[in-house]
């Protein structure tokens, strides 16, 4: 694994207003990874999705924003991921079998896109970063 973190999110909900950010340090530009998203909710919470933006800036001042729809339960109320008693961790992949171009700092803002100012139950955001198996780059 080249990078894991989790970030608790506030006992009064998850503004809108106030993303999560992680940075990884990246030195390997020659090998392929994949890269998570980690949600953990309370089966409390009240939509079985999470709507993201994800921006992502390279140490080269590049940007992108993606929008990210994490599925959290089945179409029959069934939470999906790991439980343990009422609390729901998910392991969400994000992109598959990419290459870092560049050493250095690469910064992952996580803003949820639900239509609730303050976002409820859910209780940590993590980003995972892992040596693909992948032997091509993916186009995605």
């Amino acid at each position: 694994m080249l990078y894991q973190k989790y970030t608790e999110l506030p006992a009064g909900g998850w503004d809108y207003k106030a993303p999560v950010r992680f940075s990884a340090n990246i030195n390997d530009t020659t090998n392929f990874y994949n890269i998570f998203v980690n949600i953990r909710n309370s089966d409390s919470y009240e939509y079985s999705n999470l709507y993201l933006f994800i921006d992502i800036t390279t140490p080269m001042h590049t940007h992108t924003r993606d929008t990210l729809e994490c599925i959290l339960a089945a179409p029959s109320g069934r939470w999906l991921g790991k439980g343990l008693g009422d609390i729901w961790d998910n392991k969400i992949l994000y992109k598959q079998g990419v290459r870092f171009p560049k050493r250095g700092e690469y910064n992952f803002t996580f803003t949820q896109a639900m239509r609730d100012d303050k976002l409820q139950m859910i209780m940590d955001m993590g980003l995972t970063i892992e040596k693909s198996p992948a032997t091509t780059q993916r186009s995605d």
